[in-house]
């Protein structure tokens, strides 16, 4: 009597689905085996240079703020690495896309704000998002002035300094915000020295007792409260501390004997008149400007042009000065 094929399984088919379990429960040995081995430090993902540009209208006055966006989360699982096992993740598209659709509906008041903003909604909305950060560039536009009036629709670009931003919010924790800028050129032709430095074998720089200051300033700073900080005015004070303590008064100027001096002095100025912010790090590589030896003309060429003095601008190699300063036991206060 034959069998019935509905009653009995394949031998043949038992007997390699049975070979596949056993093969599958290897690997999975195998690799817990492999995962003992190793553990993840840093790792995440996020989607880079997101380029927004908001505009704000009130009739016929126009507010415009341009930004690089950054954003990056981070998972309480690690099964997408592990296992390939996509199901957990926001792609980097959504996260674009998420940017775009908070600045329609919440507008942007300042860099840090619209960070902050970022942050709550992507842990909010996703439970399985321990840490969310994001890094905000704003390019320097300012409203044009046309006929002696601020004009109401039309701006220029005026790169005197670079705006950053940057929050880090892990779940269950208070975010950490800084701020920062670059790209902060300056130069002054007097008042500044240095002399007095280590005289030995190695040295050959004579001691300069007036000479051109150049730099190019970055730095960045941590808050230590959101309540109550307008970021727009902290940014534009620390700014002013910086420019303060290296031009000084329109007329005579400040006497600079060393870039360290300088910034130590801008850093405690910022630290004394912002008090929302628990520590700042700053920047200030040296951009030399060298007088040309004008020696090896005849000297009946260059006589009586005392006053119209050339220098060489050299950009490498560069000293690099460099400082932070933070308050002795504060207590955040996010």
């Amino acid at each position: 009597m034959a069998m019935s094929s509905s009653k009995w399984s394949n031998p043949t088919r038992v007997n390699d689905a049975t070979s596949n379990l056993n093969y599958k429960k290897i690997k999975d040995i195998e690799n817990m085996d492999e995962r003992e081995k190793y553990a993840f430090g840093n790792y995440g993902y996020g989607k880079n240079h997101v380029k927004l540009l908001h505009v704000h209208r009130q009739g016929s006055l126009h507010k415009i703020r341009e930004y690089e966006i950054d954003v990056y989360l981070r998972l309480s699982t690690q099964n997408d690495y592990l296992e390939g096992d996509n199901r957990q993740i926001i792609a980097t598209d959504s996260q674009k896309n998420t940017v775009y659709v908070l600045a329609k509906k919440h507008g942007i008041k300042s860099p840090e704000e619209f960070g902050l903003l970022l942050c709550s909604h992507f842990l909010n909305t996703y439970k399985h998002v321990v840490e969310v950060g994001v890094k905000l560039e704003e390019y320097p536009w300012e409203r044009l002035r046309a006929e002696g009036q601020a004009h109401n629709h039309a701006f220029v670009y005026s790169p005197s300094a670079i705006r950053l931003a940057q929050i880090v919010h892990k779940r269950n924790e208070i975010a950490q915000i800084s701020g920062g800028l670059k790209n902060l050129r300056i130069l002054k032709t007097t008042q500044s020295a240095f002399k007095d430095f280590i005289e030995d074998g190695y040295r050959t720089l004579p001691d300069a007792n007036d000479r051109i200051f150049s730099t190019v300033v970055s730095s960045t700073w941590d808050y230590s409260t959101a309540n109550g900080v307008d970021f727009d005015d902290v940014w534009c004070a620390i700014k002013d501390c910086v420019l303060d303590k290296f031009a000084g008064d329109p007329e005579k100027g400040i006497f600079s004997p060393s870039v360290q001096n300088t910034l130590y002095l801008a850093e405690k100025m910022i630290l004394d008149n912002v008090p929302q912010i628990s520590r700042i790090e700053m920047q200030m590589p040296n951009k030399h400007y060298f007088p040309v030896n004008m020696s090896k003309f005849p000297q009946e060429i260059v006589d009586g042009h005392d006053n119209n003095e050339v220098y060489l601008p050299v950009d490498k190699p560069s000293g690099i000065i460099y400082a932070e300063l933070h308050r002795k036991n504060f207590v955040s206060k996010l």
